[in-house]
Formats: structure tokens, C-alpha cells, sequence
């Protein structure tokens, strides 16, 4: 999903090595975060002896072990399931995954993936893309569009999953954005720290954000970290993709990213830090050179990031809705379609899927996975999830917001964020762009310099011209 935390290995290592399933829960991972191991690993869970006649082998792909950890608790619920999992986990890191799962699935065969992961850097490209082909239709999987309804799924990850209106991944959790504020702050400059006062006070729109960054500035704080707290508001929020008829396109939200961004830094309203390096984390525990009002992100970075890294200012934190909808990363599930082809295989694989993504009873994945009970008789982590349904009957409240139901803020979050101006390229331009955004921001090149540079760029790397 997400998470990311990303296993280090490499494509010429893939001798994997067995090793048992553990319960899920605790080992969750979010995208652009440190690995937790270097071996690609290869492992067998199955139901008890309550099943009859030959199991159904169903391989599974992933980049962490988030989803192959799903499995032990899928048999634990349904020991019936004459199924069992062969899982292949490889991690995103230095692109192994993508070369490794391409293959196997053009190579097909009986080791071919039944179901695989990918996250939001790159799934359009198994949704939509070139590898779109692969991927079996959850119609003919008997996972119905009725189905999604009932479950209440954020609109923009079926658009994601889909291609020509043909659903063809979901995920199981949400990653719809917010803006989290330190309480602390709210109170000394806007004399409250109630959410609806302060999504008035940030927003909508950037001109109210910077507005408040005035403020904030006037009493010794700065509104973000770096500019790239702001960045992932403005890419998924924009009306179209990078790509538009074959041609690289600057939307111009995006393009006034490069005017925000060099705002935010001559107005000294940020700790100029980077996303994912050590200055950011200080941010979050309040000891950068001065006190952060908040940051963007779903509630994975709450719970997975700021959790480990807040320290005293733990409780001091709220969300409200962000002044643009936005999404940030995300995992979707894929079948291949050649599962089709065999009954049992089919059934099997659609009722993981369902169990994860579609089902909102009180023991579906999602219901555990929004209120922390993957354990029996222990809280784990809550996350949002994909289904409103569910999160509208669950405990969102969590410590580090002070105990803050964070579902009435990202249950919105999640229905206005969209999922139609992503492309299969993502990953690369993005970061190319945000780098020449930096050299012009630190004043290293003049504006137009760095677009012609970003352009060039994209047109070496992936062959894609400008508009």
C-alpha cells in the first residue's frame, strides 16, 4: 500500500527463502520510507485440516508483507477455505518489483501471480497502462459494481482501478488527505483548535492558506515543513495528468506549484525541509528551527509516520479538511485474468479480494483494519479505510490527535479527492519536476530555465515531448 515500507532487495536476488506467515498487524509500511529487510522472500500459508480434497494454490505478489500477513487472518476466519498462499514479496526499492512481477505475469504458467499488488506511483500502468491486459475485469470475478455501492468506496480509487469503466483493481484502505495542526498552535494564533474553525481559517483555496501563514508567521511559526507538504495537495488536485494526448502538460496547478513554492521560502513561512529526511521528522516533535503549524497527508502518515516521530508533542494534534481535495498513495489488488479460466481458482481469488476490499461486515478486513483488531485482544493501528460503510461504524479516535475521531474528517477527505489525473509516469516526472522546482526556489536558476530543464528532462528519460 502504502506504506511503505520497502523491503531492499534486488531482481538478481530472487532465490527466495521460506519463512512463516506472521498474524497481521504492526508491520504495516508506507511508501518512501525505509526498508526492513534485504532478502525477497517467498512463503506458504494454508487452511487447517477443516478443508477437503486439493487445495487451490493461489500466488500472491507483493512489495511488503502488508497484504501476504492478511492471509493468516483470512484462514483464521474462513477454516473452511480450501485454499493456500504462496506469497513473493519484493520491494519497490531501486524499481525490483515492477521487472520482477512483469515477468512472471508475461510468462504466465502455473507460477504466474492469481493476485498482485501495486501501489499508487505506479498502477496505472496494471490498470490502465501496458500491463493493463493482464488484469481480469472484478465483473467476471463476480464482484459486482452493486458491490462497490453498497460498500460506500471513495469514487477516486474505483477511478484508479478502472479502465473504459471496467473495474479492474480497488484497495482496501483510503488515503483520501487532511490537514494536520499542532492544537498548541490553533489556540495561540486563531484562539481555537476546533476543526471547523481552522478548515476555515486555512481554506478552501491557496489564497486563505497563505493568509494563515501570515498569521502564524507574525507569532513565530511557519505553516509547513517544506514544500513538499504542500506538493501532493497540488498534484491530486490538478485537472489533468502529466500526460495529455501523448505530450508532456504543466497543469497549471501544478505549474503555480513552482510560484507556491517559492513563496512559502522568500516569506521564510517554512523549515525549507524535505520530505522523508530528518529535518521533516524534527518538524513533527516541534524541534526545527521554528514550530510547524501542520502538514498534508492521509491517515497512514499519522499513524505509521508522525506516530514514531512526534515525541512530547504527542496529543497536541488535530485534522480538518485540507483547502484542496487530495489523495496520497494507496494499494490496489489485481487478479490475473487467467484465473478466469479455472472455477475453483476464480472463487478463491474473488473471495480474498472481496474479504479485503469489499466486505464491510464486522469481520472484514476493512472493519479490523479501520479499528485496529487484527489481533484478538489487542489494539492495533487504526487506518482509514476504502468503505465509508465501514468507517461510519467505526472508532476513529486515536491518542495523537488527542483523541480526535479522525473518520469525520477523512471520510469527506476521501470523497473529494480524485483519481483521473494520474499517469502511468507518475513516479518519474514527479520527481523530476519537484527537483527543478528546488533549484529555482534556492535560486540556483531563473523560472523558465528550470521548466525548460524539467521538459528536456522528461523528453531524455522517457522519450515524451512537450506540448
Amino acid at each position: 500500500m502504502k506504506r511503505m515500507k520497502h523491503l531492499l532487495i534486488g531482481i538478481s536476488a530472487l532465490l527466495v527463502m521460506t519463512t512463516a506467515l506472521t498474524a497481521c498487524g504492526g508491520n504495516n509500511s508506507k511508501n518512501e520510507s525505509s526498508s526492513n529487510t534485504n532478502t525477497p522472500t517467498e512463503s506458504n500459508s494454508s487452511a487447517g485440516t477443516g478443508s477437503k480434497g486439493e487445495k487451490v494454490t493461489i500466488n500472491l505478489w507483493s512489495f511488503t508483507d502488508e497484504i501476504p500477513n492478511m492471509t493468516t487472518k483470512y484462514l483464521e476466519l474462513h477454516p473452511d477455505a480450501n485454499v493456500e498462499f504462496k506469497t513473493t514479496v519484493i520491494a519497490t526499492t531501486d524499481g525490483a518489483y515492477q521487472p520482477a512481477l512483469d515477468q512472471a505475469l508475461a510468462g504466465g504458467g502455473k507460477d504466474a501471480p492469481d493476485i498482485y499488488a501495486a501501489e499508487a506511483a505506479f498502477v496505472l500502468k496494471y490498470t490502465q497502462g501496458d500491463a493493463s491486459s493482464y488484469a481480469a475485469n472484478y465483473a467476471d470475478l463476480g464482484l459486482t459494481d452493486q458491490m462497490v455501492k453498497d460498500a460506500g468506496i471513495a469514487q477516486y480509487s474505483v477511478d484508479i482501478g478502472s479502465k473504459e469503466g471496467a473495474l479492474k483493481g480497488l484497495g482496501y484502505q483510503a488515503t483520501g488527505g487532511a490537514f494536520i495542526y499542532r492544537r498548541s498552535i490553533a489556540k495561540d494564533v486563531f484562539g481555537t483548535d476546533d476543526p471547523a474553525a481552522i478548515k476555515a481559517e486555512v481554506g478552501p483555496g491557496w489564497d486563505k492558506f497563505f493568509s494563515a501563514a501570515e498569521k502564524l508567521k507574525a507569532k513565530g511559526y511557519g505553516i509547513v515543513s517544506g514544500d513538499g507538504d504542500m506538493w501532493h495537495a497540488i498534484e491530486n488536485s490538478s485537472e489533468q495528468g502529466w500526460i495529455v494526448d501523448g505530450k508532456l502538460h504543466i497543469d497549471p496547478k501544478r505549474e503555480e506549484f513552482i510560484d507556491l513554492s517559492k513563496k512559502l521560502k522568500d516569506n521564510g513561512f517554512h523549515n525549507d525541509t524535505q520530505d522523508w529526511q530528518e529535518a521533516w521528522f524534527a518538524d513533527m516533535s516541534g524541534t526545527g528551527p521554528q514550530p510547524i503549524f501542520g502538514f498534508f497527508g492521509p491517515a497512514w502518515l499519522i499513524n505509521y509516520t508522525m506516530k514514531d516521530n512526534v515525541k512530547d508533542t504527542n496529543g497536541d494534534w488535530a485534522v480538518t479538511e485540507p483547502p484542496t481535495g487530495f489523495f496520497w498513495g494507496g494499494t490496489w489488488l489485481l487478479a490475473n485474468k487467467d484465473v478466469t479460466k479455472d472455477e475453483a481458482k476464480k472463487k478463491a481469488v474473488a473471495d480474498f479480494i472481496n474479504w479485503v476490499t469489499l466486505d464491510s461486515s464486522e469481520t472484514g478486513l476493512q472493519y479490523l483494519w479501520a479499528n485496529g483488531t487484527m489481533k484478538e485482544g489487542e489494539q492495533g493501528t487504526k487506518d482509514s479505510v476504502a468503505s465509508s460503510v465501514v468507517m461510519s461504524k467505526s472508532n476513529g479516535e486515536v491518542p495523537l490527535l488527542g483523541g480526535q475521531n479522525m473518520f469525520d474528517i477523512f471520510v469527506p477527505a476521501n470523497a473529494n479527492a480524485s483519481g483521473k489525473n494520474l499517469t502511468q509516469y507518475d513516479e518519474t516526472i514527479n520527481k523530476l519536476w519537484r527537483d527543478q522546482v528546488r533549484d529555482y526556489t534556492a535560486g540556483n536558476k531563473s523560472r523558465d530555465d528550470a521548466i525548460k530543464t524539467f521538459k528536456q528532462q522528461v523528453k531524455d528519460q522517457l522519450g515524451i515531448e512537450s506540448e
